[in-house]
């Protein structure tokens, strides 16, 4: 490729024909050929794997900080994180802080790559060994099952830009001639994508184990390819697809929106969750009693985890993460006041609600446990003392990069590292878990049937974790109360977990939500040791109905013809 072609064709189109890039070219010797590579298993391995690799982790994607950051779960101390432009409204075709696109069309880009070289592969050597018979046949299994893998990790990322962006080009082979024509290429409708999603996660559930050996740990099954089906079908019938309205005169609603049915959208949703639920069950997987467990540097032997990426040993996120009061700790992602309102009391009522039991002398007491599970509260003992988030506290302000919030991460991060020694641990990113699908079964449910009992039943098992211990939900909830506590419920037991910008998007809650003020507490230590709390506004924020879709990046749509922006960018 000339230097010309490469400067022009920043982007998607050099995310599908600059191979240069590739994790396979960073991981393997350049004194290979292309034929040495595709021909041998062992390489073939590797290019499978890096493809595994291409998944993103929500640790730290955005400039060190998470999604979290760019919702009312959470504010990121650092000011001069990009993660911001999401909040100040700054971000654009030209500049956004989450540029997906590339990230995963070069994932695409890879998987093609991968699944047209797996026919490659010489088993010559076994094949005309009457004693490697055993050998040669387990290698051909094994190979066809990494092509339904692949299949199945390119439907995930399809869906990854499909949520952010739309419809948006299928590409099933692996582009490499500069002197194609890419105006050829032209964004598919949401409703194209959403069936090749769904084919494809067919198609692997077919094949794929329900399980592997604790060799393979950490590969795609045929649950996984269930659950990803699960998912993209709640958003199919969810609000945002299936009203564009929002976008004004947009002149290609097919790009952002579908129509048909909603009830029978929703009935599609409720069977793909419940099928995820009785195959994971029907093979060991349950819901975990200790919801702490899911989320340390064990938790990819988790029996609720369906689907994660591991990462190797580090202490970034911990460095990132740890308060400021401790050593080398940067503070990182700070949990919101809007987000601990959201947790209920032990009795299973709302902070506000009559009876509830809430003391706001006393804030964090008679709470979910979720919440200490999931956030670090003023006073509440962490890495062998007591948070300080007081005004003149250890972790708080006028410290420089202190909360802004009042509060910690609790959730993944592992408080048992020493940073001075540079000691580190496993961290894996959660993609699917079974507590997922009760509540994606319990929402769609309560859309295509309200009032069947298996809603509450399936609120209900979430709620009553064994270390969670909430009561059940009342009885005769409207279908609205219902939707409500199902979204609460959400917002609690995933937060963190990269679902709230979605659902709230999805939901078309965001403009409302996002375009609020992020709320923190204020704590001040009395001289009996006790404590005054006051919230506080940490800052303003902007989501307008543009929003509700990332634009496409700018080059893209000045290059490719056939890209069209979405509406009202």
């Amino acid at each position: 490729m000339n230097k010309i072609k490469y400067t022009i064709l920043a982007g998607f189109l050099l995310s599908i024909l600059y191979s240069c890039d590739s994790y396979l070219d960073r991981e393997l010797s350049t004194d290979l050929t292309y034929n040495e590579v595709t021909r041998y298993y062992s390489y073939s391995r590797s290019r499978v794997a890096a493809v595994y690799a291409r998944i993103a982790p929500g640790f730290l994607n955005i400039n060190d900080a998470m999604m979290a950051s760019a919702t009312d779960e959470a504010e990121h101390t650092i000011e001069s994180s990009s993660i911001q432009m999401f909040n100040l409204g700054s971000w654009n075709a030209y500049s956004n802080p989450d540029n997906a696109w590339p990230t995963y069309y070069k994932a695409i880009r890879d998987a093609n790559l991968v699944l047209v070289s797996l026919d490659s592969i010489d088993f010559d050597i076994y094949k005309y060994d009457p004693r490697q018979q055993q050998v040669y046949q387990a290698r051909l299994e094994e190979v066809n099952r990494w092509k339904y893998e692949i299949r199945f990790l390119r439907a995930y990322f399809y869906f990854e830009l499909v949520k952010r962006y739309g419809g948006v080009p299928i590409l099933t082979e692996a582009i490499a001639n500069v002197n194609d024509n890419f105006n050829n290429i032209k964004r598919n409708t949401l409703e194209q994508c959403i069936k090749f999603i769904t084919d494809e996660c067919d198609s692997t559930a077919k094949v794929l184990p329900v399980r592997y050996g604790s060799d393979d740990l950490g590969r795609a099954t045929s649950i996984a390819a269930l659950a990803l089906k699960s998912r993209i079908l709640l958003y199919q019938a969810s609000d945002l697809w299936n009203t564009p309205a929002w976008a004004e005169s947009y002149a290609d609603n097919a790009l952002i929106s579908i129509s048909g049915n909603r009830v029978e959208m929703w009935k599609k949703a409720a069977d793909a969750a419940k099928a995820v639920i009785e195959l994971a069950e029907g093979n060991g997987y349950y819901i975990h009693p200790d919801y702490n467990s899911l989320f340390g540097s064990t938790n990819f032997t988790n029996d609720e985890i369906l689907f994660a990426r591991r990462d190797g040993d580090s202490y970034w996120f911990e460095r990132l993460n740890y308060s400021i009061g401790f050593n080398l700790g940067q503070s990182g992602t700070t949990p919101s006041q809007n987000l601990v309102d959201a947790y209920e009391t032990l009795n299973g009522k709302n902070i506000n609600s009559e009876g509830s039991g809430y003391d706001k002398n006393d804030p964090y007491s008679n709470r979910d446990p979720r919440l200490k599970y999931s956030i670090l509260t003023n006073d509440i003992w962490f890495k062998g003392r007591n948070m300080e988030m007081w005004n003149g506290g250890k972790d708080a302000p006028p410290i420089a990069n202190a909360t802004k919030t009042g509060y910690y991460l609790r959730k993944y991060v592992n408080e048992n590292l020493n940073l001075l020694t540079n000691q580190t641990s496993v961290h894996s990113w959660v993609i699917f878990r079974l507590a997922e699908f009760y509540l994606n079964y319990a929402e769609a449910l309560n859309e295509s049937s309200p009032g069947h009992k298996e809603i509450k039943e399936s609120v209900d098992k979430i709620r009553q974790r064994e270390n969670v211990g909430l009561p059940p939900l009342p009885d005769g909830l409207s279908q609205d109360e219902m939707r409500n506590s199902i979204r609460n419920e959400r917002r609690v037991e995933f937060a963190f977990e990269d679902h709230r910008a979605w659902d709230l998007r999805r939901w078309m809650s965001a403009v409302g939500i996002l375009n609020a003020p992020l709320q923190g507490m204020k704590v001040t230590k009395k001289q009996d040791n006790t404590f005054i709390y006051e919230p506080v506004k940490v800052e303003d924020r902007v989501f307008s109905p543009k929003m509700y879709f990332y634009p496409i990046p700018q080059n893209e749509v000045m290059i490719v013809e056939g890209i069209v922006q979405n509406p009202l960018w």
